[in-house]
């Protein structure tokens, strides 16, 4: 016979995806396991009748050959199972071993229950009220009602299509939010006492413990979920010593805070954002110390301003004129500029495009922009975190913060980057498609030559000690992200490329030939050079040269005139490019090494197979780019995107 299984300590999700499994597979028995939640269990007692669930106290042995897995990838045996059994696991927990003779189904989405809604509405099978209602409350309970950064738009379709099955959401509401008992009161006093606060990478943990009491027998889950909301940090490990054993609970409020990891480590399981152990013979202390040694290794760093920040900065004077400063937004599209005082050497405000938009519109444009600037000095640094630079936003209504060194005094007039709304906006919403590659690093180990690789760690780590960032940009992006082989090794430089091309010759070698006025450099690559960087190297099958080129920006003065090119940042830099599948940058210098930079969505036109121009004027400025479009579009087998009606 054939049994549909989850995990102990069973949620909604749990119980949801093996009621809707017996859906699937009716001839399959559905075996509870033996222990689930409060509110689970409060559910079962109202509603039992409405479901075909049988308890493990209820289980007569017989031979079991079959088991559907749903919720969990940890088989617990049975009497009657077979030594061997056939098992058909169905999960939204990606990262687990799995056995040769197993098969899986798992996919990213909040909830288990939200793959299997998906199954029965291509069998079209439909629900009872009651069944609908156990099914979104297990979307519901795993996805914070449809709030979790791990919630994807098939929970919501799911969610939509159990309501149409007439789900009820006022049970839902019941039975998602369940006051707790005298004892879990108790020992969340506890536990709330015990709070220990742990800064990792710039992120907040907190570890907590508690002794329960010797009759206690509810749930920790509810207690956990009650200490994240009063305590909201970007992880939570809570410990409960029951007997001569510990039960973690483990919360994350971050996808770079993984418990599962600990979880795992521990002899239990679950996901990034929620896991759970039984950790045998063991005490509190001993427990906390070994959580507290795997946090720098399930932690990752947090996203500082530097991550977002645009170097080369521009700046424009107090005493520039309304109408020149209207021309410099015009021509560069810039929507504000840090007003900077050279005398005195200090920031004195923002200029905003919104401001010089109505003091041309009143005939203003002989005054000097300090009459219509935004007086003060709000800055940034690059070690500061995404939530203070979007506390400092909303605080000040700043929309572009200038971003100043570490050791600089307060309105320092030497701003060493920016940062817009845009960026910010950009980095909280932009979708992560299938092709996201946070870190190249790996890619272009894998895609690079041996001692092509080693000429982008030479030349990183000369950028890394220039303190120039240092970028693969455009085509040879695109090419190692569809898996196809770099052919140049050209990179950008925000800064001085020159400086940085004189720097790699005076210690590998080679010849440098540059051009001041556009700020690019070619060095050369003779055979000594490259046997300097990396002895093994056979210079007959290797570039002969590298260019670095300055990030610069341009301006169209008319259509199909040549561009006027200043030098700028490197998202200036990828703004002026043709496709949106051209403007993905890859940083190269020190640390950075393998960063993905993609402002305007290239990765998503990539994943899609679409050639996107990156504003509507784009062919009247440089009608070339049609041809240039075409040509991609046969090479890569892509479709031309219609903006604009172009192709009529």
């Amino acid at each position: 016979m054939q049994l549909i299984l989850t995990h102990e300590n069973a949620d909604f999700d749990a119980i949801a995806s093996q009621l809707a499994a017996g859906k699937l597979y009716p001839a399959a028995t559905i075996l509870l396991p033996r222990r689930v939640n409060k509110n689970v269990e409060q559910f079962l007692m109202l509603y039992w009748s409405a479901f075909s669930f049988t308890r493990m106290a209820d289980w007569k042995r017989r031979k079991v050959s079959k088991v559907v897995l749903v919720d969990t990838q940890a088989l617990n045996t049975v009497r009657g199972m077979v030594k061997h059994p056939q098992v058909q696991v169905i999960d939204h927990h990606l990262e687990h071993e799995r056995h040769k003779s197993w098969q899986y189904r798992l996919e990213a989405v909040g909830a288990t229950t939200s793959i299997l809604v998906e199954m029965l509405q291509e069998r079209g099978i439909s629900l009872m009220p009651e069944e609908a209602t156990l099914l979104l409350l297990g979307i519901y309970e795993d996805t914070g009602s449809l709030t979790y950064d791990t919630t994807t738009q098939r929970d919501l379709a799911a969610g939509a299509w159990l309501l149409a099955q007439q789900a009820n959401l006022t049970i839902v509401r019941r039975f998602l939010h369940i006051p707790l008992t005298p004892a879990q009161l108790a020992l969340y006093d506890e536990l709330h006492t015990a709070v220990s606060w742990h800064e990792i990478r710039g992120q907040s943990i907190i570890i907590t413990g508690a002794v329960a009491a010797d009759d206690f027998s509810d749930e920790i889950a509810s207690i956990a979920h009650r200490l994240r909301e009063s305590l909201p940090p970007a992880g939570l490990f809570v410990l409960v010593q029951l007997g001569h054993d510990v039960q973690l609970v483990a919360r994350s409020l971050s996808d770079q805070v993984d418990v599962a990891a600990v979880a795992r480590a521990l002899g239990g399981g679950g996901h990034e954002r929620a896991s759970a152990a039984r950790v045998k013979n063991a005490t509190l202390g001993m427990v906390k110390k070994r959580i507290e040694e795997m946090l720098p290794e399930i932690v990752q760093p947090v996203a500082r301003v530097a991550d977002l920040m645009s170097h080369g900065v521009q700046t424009v004077s107090p005493d520039l004129s309304i109408a020149k400063a209207a021309e410099l937004m015009q021509r560069y599209g810039y929507e504000g500029y840090p007003v900077v005082d050279e005398s005195q050497g200090k920031l004195v405000g923002l200029l905003t495009r919104r401001a010089i938009d109505r003091a041309v519109s009143h005939n203003l444009g002989r005054l000097p922009v300090s009459r219509v600037m935004r007086a003060g000095a709000v800055t940034a640094r690059p070690s500061d975190s995404i939530d203070h630079l979007q506390q400092l936003m909303l605080a000040e209504g700043w929309g572009q913060i200038p971003v100043l060194a570490e050791d600089a005094p307060a309105a320092d007039g030497h701003p060493i980057g920016i940062v817009t709304r845009t960026d910010l906006l950009n980095y909280l919403f932009q979708p992560k498609t299938k092709l996201a590659e946070p870190d190249m690093r790996q890619l272009l180990l894998d895609s690079l030559a041996t001692a092509v690789w080693q000429m982008v760690l030479a030349v990183s780590e000369e950028a890394a000690a220039l303190q120039l960032p240092l970028y693969f940009v455009g085509g040879i992006v695109r090419d190692m992200l569809l898996g196809q082989p770099p052919t140049d090794l050209d990179m950008v430089v925000e800064g001085d490329a020159i400086a940085l091309a004189q720097t790699l010759r005076a210690r590998f070698g080679g010849e440098v030939r540059s051009h001041k006025r556009f700020g690019t450099a070619k060095w050369i690559l003779a055979p000594e050079v490259w046997t300097a960087v990396f002895p093994q190297a056979n210079a007959e099958n290797l570039p002969d040269s590298i260019d670095f080129v300055t990030a610069r920006t341009e301006f169209y003065a008319k259509p199909t005139a040549l561009p006027e090119v200043t030098h700028g940042s490197i998202k200036l830099d990828l703004h002026r490019r043709d496709f949106t599948i051209n403007t993905l940058a890859v940083r190269l210098d020190g640390a950075y090494l393998g960063q993905l930079l993609d402002f305007y969505g290239g990765q998503r036109d990539l994943e899609e197979g679409i050639i996107r121009v990156l504003h509507s004027l784009s062919f009247v400025d440089d009608p070339t780019r049609i041809l240039r479009a075409a040509r991609l579009e046969q090479r890569l087998d892509f479709s031309i995107h219609n903006w604009g009606n172009w192709r009529k």
